[in-house]
Formats: C-alpha cells, structure tokens, sequence
C-alpha cells in the first residue's frame, strides 16, 4: 500500500480549515427580521392606561392629512401702504360745519377719490400713503374750513385676501396660505404651527393676531383587525379622539362577527421603535359580563386591536376549500355520464322505431 503524499496531506487540512472558517465567519443570508437581532424593549414607567385610569395624551403632533382651521383676527398691511381703487378709510374730522359731520367709513371710488359729502366734495387719494392722504384730505377742507383736525386710517385693503379658513396638511407637510405662500407644520404642536405661521405673515402683514386649531384629527389612528377564518382579515382604520377603550373599539366596528372568537388583544408598538411585540390580552367575558376595568385598556395611537378567528369555523371553511373543488369535479362527471346514456338511450329507441 502506498503512503500518501505530505504535500496532499497539507493541502486536504488547508481546504478543511478554509470549510470551517467559511462556515463560521464566511458570506451569510443576512435576516433584517431575525429576533434575535432586535434590541430589548425598555422597560414601562408603569402598567398600561385603562379604564378609569386613563392617561392624557402628549401634545399633538401635526401631520398629514390633518385639518386646520386657521385664523387672522388683524390683516393690517406693512407700511407703508398705499391706498388702492375699493379700499375703505375711516375719516374723523374735528371742527365741520354744523349738521354736516365727517365721521364714517368711506370708500374709495374708482376713480381714485373719497366722497366726503356734498358740502366737502371729493378728495383723490388713491396712491398715497395713509399720512399722505390725512394732509390731503386736511388741504381740502381748509379751503372751507378753519384748522380741521383730521384723523384717516385704513378700516378695509381691498387688495388684501382674507386668510381665515380651513387648511388640509399636504403630503409634503405643507398648509397653502394661496398667495402668501406655503408653510411647514409637519410634526408641529399646535403652538409652534401658531409661531411659525405668524413669523410667516408678518413679511406682509403689521403685527399680524393668528390663532391654529385642529379640527380634523386624520392623522392619528388605531387599527381593528378581525381574522376571516380563512375568508380573508377585515382592517378598519378608525382616527383616534384620545378616550378610547378596547370595548370602544369594538363598538365602532359593530361588535364581533360570526366568524370570530372571544379572544383578544392590543398588538402595540414597541417604544423606542426596537420593534419588538407588546401584547396586551384582553378578557373579553369580564369586560362585558362583569364590567372589569383590567383589561379594558385605554387605546393608543397605532394600537392593533386583534380579533381572533373561530377555530371550528377556520377548520370547517378549510375543509370546504378543499372538498368543493372535488364535488364539483365530481358533479360535472355524474352530469356528463347521465347526458351519454341518455343520449345513447334516445339513439337505441330510434333505431329500434
């Protein structure tokens, strides 16, 4: 027998080794849904928020598609402004003659001027500043009367649009004020979109009075998902008010089928985003047969409330699936064997006939 080569012996425990290290520390499927790569869940401050030990929800948050309703209690332009066709002016004036007082709102007409009455006439002003217009209106009437005291200030900008109004958040994070521009408020608190909003307006508005309030909570939801029993899942999406229970969430989606079961529970978003499950069971007998607070726990944003299928029902629905199928197949054999042998019955009488 002949001994083998050492250099053959070397090479065959370089390539084992070479297996080995490959194996251990070599090229792998990387999972990025392995468990055991998911970081701990930090521990809770306290037991979760349920019935009649319900919480308050932090501060909201702004976000798409959420509602504002947006308001501007002072739209007074940046001086200096210059009065426009349609504008209206209020004009005090001390020392007019008697029986014809000047003390009311004027517009200004289209061609420029204000009508201060028959005894006064007509002053143009449009063009002009506020202060121009004041010592305008103070040379005019000094022509009929002796040293007027003449008060003018802007009451309405015809060429100011309105900005009170409601506001969908566009899927850019935006509100579009039209033409005063568009303004950031994703992730906002109502407070901060308030600042942020007046900082903006004040490029074209003196000192303007903005007031933000939320009147369509889109953004933040919680979810109902109810198991088919192998007919498919139903998920409602349903916005949440911040007093939610798990037996509301149920009354919002009518209760509980046919096909699901009595069990019940929260999947919730782990904090911290470390993604592992939080599962919160809930018993649904105490909750409404014996009006237990302990499991009927105070809803959250991003809550899934899972409704579980009815095990006999799942099992009864399967086999279904699978034996339709063959009585089916089986049906149209029997009719096309019952069709031959009628038809051969039929061609047998009339030969015989």
């Amino acid at each position: 027998m002949k001994r083998s080569c050492p250099t053959l012996r070397i090479c065959l425990l370089l390539a084992a080794a070479v297996c080995v290290v490959t194996g251990v520390a070599g090229c792998r499927t990387f999972d990025y849904y392995d468990p055991t790569l998911q970081e701990p869940v930090p521990a809770m401050l306290g037991p979760p928020p349920r019935e009649l030990a319900m919480m308050s929800l932090p501060a909201y948050r702004i976000e798409p598609p959420d509602v504002l309703l947006i308001e501007v209690l002072k739209l007074v332009p940046l001086p200096p402004y210059r009065a426009a066709i349609f504008d209206v002016l209020q004009v005090q004036v001390v020392g007019t003659l008697l029986g014809q007082p000047i003390d009311d709102f004027y517009l200004i007409e289209g061609e420029g001027t204000v009508n201060l009455g028959p005894a006064y006439g007509k002053v143009r002003v449009a063009g002009m500043t506020i202060e121009e217009a004041k010592e305008t209106i103070t040379k005019h009437l000094s022509q009929q009367l002796r040293q007027p005291e003449v008060s003018v200030q802007l009451a309405r900008a015809a060429g100011t649009q309105p900005v009170t109004g409601e506001y969908l958040v566009g899927p850019d994070g935006t509100v579009n004020l039209r033409q005063y521009g568009s303004v950031y408020v994703a992730g906002k608190t109502v407070t901060e979109a308030k600042v942020l909003l007046t900082k903006h307006l004040s490029q074209f508005f003196d000192s303007p009075d903005v007031s933000v309030e939320v009147i369509a909570f889109n953004s933040k939801v919680y979810y109902v998902i109810t198991e088919g029993a192998g007919l498919g899942d139903n998920v409602v999406r349903i916005p949440v008010t911040g007093n939610e229970t798990v037996l509301d969430a149920l009354g919002n989606v009518g209760g509980l089928p046919q096909l699901s079961s009595k069990k019940i529970w929260i999947a919730r978003p782990a904090p911290g985003g470390s993604g592992c499950d939080q599962i919160l069971p809930i018993d649904y007998n105490a909750i409404t047969q014996g009006a237990s607070t302990a499991t009927n726990y105070q809803i959250l944003p991003d809550d899934r409330v899972f409704i579980a299928e009815d095990r006999l029902i799942a099992a009864t629905n399967f086999i279904s699936k699978v034996t339709d199928p063959v009585q089916r197949l089986l049906g149209v054999t029997s009719l096309g064997v019952s069709t031959i042998r009628s038809t051969q019955r039929l061609g047998g009488r009339f030969r015989g006939w």
